[in-house]
C-alpha cells in the first residue's frame, strides 16, 4: 500500500495536468522551487553542471505548465543551437544572411503555426470567399504514427510561452549573425539560456548579448541581493494576488462578460481598473521572475518602469513591456530603415512595428487595431510636440467642432466618445495657453505634467478595449467574440449616463475602488521612495526579515481565489 501511494505521489508530480499548470501563486511552485535550490546549492559554482541540471529542471517545468507541447521547445532548442553555429562557420556574407534567413523563418513558421493559424485561414477565408477549416496536422501525423486518435486533430492550441522563447532564440541568431556573441559550444548551455524557468512563460525575453555571459560565471550573491530579491519576489506576489486577481474577479470580469448589464460608468471605470489589473498581473509575473532568477544569481532585464507616469504614448512604450519594446526597435524597427530614411518611411515603419507589436500579442483583429491605435498616438504626439500653444488650441477646437457636426448628422456611442473625448483635449489645451499668456514667468511644469500624464493614461486605457476584448478566447472564436464586446462597451460607455447613481456604485463596488486608488498612489510614488523602501528591506536583519514574509504569505493566503486566476500573458 505504501509503494502504491508512492507510485501515486511520483504520478502526480511528474504528470502534466492542464486544470493545475505550475504557476507562482501556487504552493507547488514553491515547494518545487525550495528542492531546486537545494540541489542548485550543491552545484552553484560548477557552471557546466549548473547549468545542464536547470536546463533539465525549467524542462520539468514547462511540461507541468504545457504537457507535450514541450516538444516544440525541444525542438526549437535543437534547432537554433545547430544553425547557430552553421551560422558562426559560414564563410561568405551570402551563406550567413541565407542561413540566417532559414534560422528565423523556420522559427516564425512554428510561431504563426501554432498562434496564427485560424487567424490567417480567417483572412484567405473573407479574401477569396473560401470555407477553409484549420487542421493540426502535428496531431494528425502523431495519431498516425502512434494507430490511435488520441490527439485532437480538429484544433491547434496554443503552447504556453511561445512567443517568449521564439523571440529569444531569434535574437540569438541575429545576434550571432551580427556578431555580438559567440555561438554556445554546449547545447546544455544554449538550452539553459532558452528554457531558463523564470522567464520562460511569460518573460520577460531575455536577450543573448546580456544572458550568456551570465552562463559562465560562478554563483555569487550578496546579504542585500538576497534581500533584493525577496522583496522583488513578495512584490510581485502582492500585485498579483492582493491587487491584479481581487480586481479581476470583483469587477473586471464580470463587466467585459456581459457590457449590456451593466451602466456606462461602470463600463468606463472597468477600462480604467482594467489598465491597473494588466499591469500589476504582467510585472507581478515579471518581478517574481526577477527575484526567483536573482537567489540563483542570475539577473534578468528590467520589464517594467512605472508606465502610468508616461507623459505620451511614445514614452509609455520606453516603460511598458520593455524587453519587448527595444526587441522590436533592435530588430525589427532599425533593420527596415528606423528614422534614417526620411519623415515619411519612419512614420511607415514605425506604424509596422506597432502593428506587428500588436499581431505579437494575439491572432485578432483586437490585437492589429490595438497596435495600430498606439502607433497613430505616438504619430500624433510626434507632430503635437512640434506645434505652438496656439495652433494647438485652434487645432483642437477644430477636431472638437468636427465631433460635433459628425454626432449631429450621425449619432452614435462612438462619435459622442469623441466629443467629450476633443472636448476635454481643447479645454485643457486652451487653459494651458490663457495661463501662459497671463502668468509667462510663473510656469507649473508639475501641472502640465500630470495633465499630460492623465491624458496618456486614459489613451492607454481606451485603447485596452480592444486588448482586453480579445484576451483569453479561443483563437477559432476571437475575432467575433472580442470586436461584439468591443461594440457593446462602446455602446455603453457613448450611451446614456445616470450621474445620481454613481455614488450608489461606488458603494456598491467601495473595496474595488478603494484598491484601484490605492495600487494608482503607489504607482505614482516617486522612484526615489520606491528605491529607498526596497533597499531598507534588503538590509533588515534575516529574522525581521522572516517575520515580514511569513506575514505577507499569511495576507496573501487571505486573498486567493477559489480557482487562481492564469497569468494573463500566459496566453501570448
Amino acid at each position: 500500500m505504501n509503494i502504491e501511494n508512492l507510485r501515486i505521489f511520483f504520478t502526480n508530480i511528474f504528470s502534466f495536468d492542464e486544470k493545475y499548470p505550475l504557476l507562482f501563486t501556487q504552493f507547488y511552485f514553491w515547494a518545487f522551487f525550495a528542492i531546486v535550490f537545494a540541489f542548485f546549492s550543491l552545484l552553484r559554482n560548477r557552471c557546466l553542471l549548473r547549468n545542464a541540471f536547470l536546463f533539465f529542471v525549467s524542462l520539468i517545468f514547462y511540461y507541468k505548465t504545457s504537457g507535450l507541447f514541450i516538444t516544440i521547445l525541444i525542438f526549437t532548442t535543437l534547432y537554433d543551437f545547430f544553425i547557430g553555429k552553421v551560422i558562426n562557420r559560414a564563410e561568405t556574407p551570402f551563406k550567413r544572411k541565407f542561413l540566417l534567413f532559414l534560422g528565423v523563418f523556420i522559427n516564425l513558421f512554428v510561431l504563426c503555426y501554432f498562434k496564427y493559424a485560424y487567424f490567417f485561414t480567417d483572412v484567405y477565408n473573407s479574401i477569396f470567399h473560401s470555407n477553409l477549416t484549420v487542421v493540426n496536422h502535428f496531431a494528425q501525423w502523431t495519431n498516425e504514427l502512434i494507430g490511435s486518435n488520441r490527439f485532437d486533430a480538429s484544433k491547434i492550441l496554443l503552447p504556453v510561452g511561445i512567443s517568449f522563447y521564439v523571440f529569444q532564440s531569434i535574437s540569438y541568431l541575429v545576434d550571432v549573425y551580427r556578431k555580438k556573441v559567440a555561438p554556445i559550444s554546449n547545447i546544455l548551455n544554449f538550452g539553459f539560456y532558452v528554457s531558463f524557468f523564470p522567464g520562460l512563460v511569460a518573460g520577460p525575453i531575455i536577450r543573448a548579448n546580456q544572458f550568456i555571459p551570465q552562463l559562465y560565471k560562478k554563483f555569487f550573491l550578496t546579504k542585500r541581493q538576497f534581500g533584493i530579491a525577496i522583496f522583488w519576489i513578495l512584490n510581485g506576489l502582492i500585485k498579483k494576488i492582493i491587487l491584479s486577481d481581487y480586481l479581476a474577479v470583483n469587477f473586471v470580469d464580470r463587466v467585459f462578460d456581459n457590457p449590456n448589464l451593466f451602466t456606462a460608468f461602470e463600463n468606463l471605470s472597468a477600462l480604467f481598473i482594467y489598465s491597473l489589473q494588466v499591469y500589476a498581473d504582467f510585472s507581478g509575473y515579471t518581478d517574481i521572475a526577477i527575484g526567483v532568477a536573482m537567489l540563483m544569481g542570475f539577473y534578468l532585464p528590467q520589464n517594467f518602469d512605472s508606465p502610468y507616469k508616461a507623459t505620451n504614448p511614445g514614452n509609455f512604450w520606453k516603460r511598458w513591456h520593455i524587453s519587448l519594446s527595444t526587441w522590436l526597435k533592435d530588430y525589427l524597427y532599425i533593420p527596415l530603415g528606423g528614422n534614417r530614411k526620411g519623415k515619411v518611411r519612419t512614420q511607415i515603419n514605425l506604424m509596422i512595428t506597432m502593428l506587428l507589436g500588436g499581431l505579437w500579442h494575439g491572432a485578432s483583429w483586437n490585437f492589429m487595431i490595438w497596435g495600430g491605435l498606439n502607433g497613430c498616438g505616438i504619430l500624433i504626439y510626434k507632430l503635437w510636440k512640434v506645434l505652438k500653444k496656439y495652433l494647438r488650441s485652434i487645432l483642437t477646437f477644430l477636431l472638437f467642432s468636427l465631433f460635433i457636426v459628425l454626432h449631429h448628422f450621425f449619432p452614435n456611442p462612438a462619435m459622442m466618445i469623441g466629443c467629450v473625448w476633443t472636448g476635454v483635449i481643447f479645454a485643457g489645451t486652451l487653459l494651458d495657453n490663457l495661463y501662459s499668456l497671463v502668468f509667462k514667468n510663473k510656469p507649473l511644469p508639475w501641472l502640465n505634467r500630470g495633465w499630460y500624464i492623465f491624458l496618456t493614461f486614459v489613451f492607454i486605457s481606451f485603447t485596452r478595449l480592444f486588448f482586453r476584448s480579445g484576451s483569453n478566447l479561443d483563437p477559432a472564436i476571437a475575432n467575433e467574440t472580442a470586436w461584439n464586446t468591443a461594440k457593446l462597451m462602446v455602446a455603453q460607455i457613448g450611451g446614456t449616463w445616470n450621474l445620481p447613481q454613481i455614488p450608489e456604485i461606488l458603494n456598491t463596488y467601495l473595496y474595488v475602488f478603494i484598491m484601484f486608488a490605492v495600487g494608482m498612489l503607489i504607482h505614482w510614488l516617486p522612484d526615489k521612495w520606491k528605491r529607498w523602501y526596497r533597499i531598507n528591506f534588503a538590509m533588515l536583519p534575516m529574522w525581521l526579515m522572516l517575520i515580514i514574509v511569513v506575514v505577507v504569505v499569511f495576507l496573501l493566503y487571505q486573498f486567493i481565489t477559489a480557482d487562481l486566476q492564469p497569468f494573463i500573458y500566459f496566453q501570448f
